[in-house]
């Protein structure tokens, strides 16, 4: 029966914290709008492009490998958020957790040489 409390009362931590994960933006932005001065001005609403009025439409049109070429790079990036855990507690985890660390690296290196081939990495 005490097991059943300690569960409960993890669960109940995680739920404190979810709703202050919540809340506190929402009151942080809700005191902001009522103590942040409110005075419209024409100006204000007009485009700003380093100090100098606009001559030409703001919006470019960017080539898609730009975008592919970062999110390559949020996916390398993730790839070590996962292999830092994993090489610190590599001596607990034994065999098994070094077979399952070598497939996720394999089914990235398989992504990067697709990537390769299919010249998502050239940047010009």
């Amino acid at each position: 029966m005490e097991d059943l409390n300690i569960y409960q009362n993890n669960y109940l931590i995680v739920f404190v914290f979810l709703c202050l994960g919540v809340l506190l933006p929402i009151i942080s932005l809700f005191i902001g709008k009522l103590l942040r001065p409110y005075k419209p001005i024409e100006a204000k609403y007009t485009t700003y492009e380093s100090g100098m009025e606009p001559f030409h439409d703001s919006r470019v049109q960017f080539n898609v490998r730009y975008y592919i070429f970062g999110l390559m790079f949020v996916i390398f990036d993730v790839e070590t958020v996962f292999l830092y855990p994993w090489a610190v507690a590599y001596e607990k985890l034994g065999i098994f957790a070094l077979i399952e660390m070598l497939i996720f690296v394999f089914m990235l290196l398989i992504g990067l040489v697709y990537a390769w081939r299919k010249k998502v990495l050239k940047w010009t």
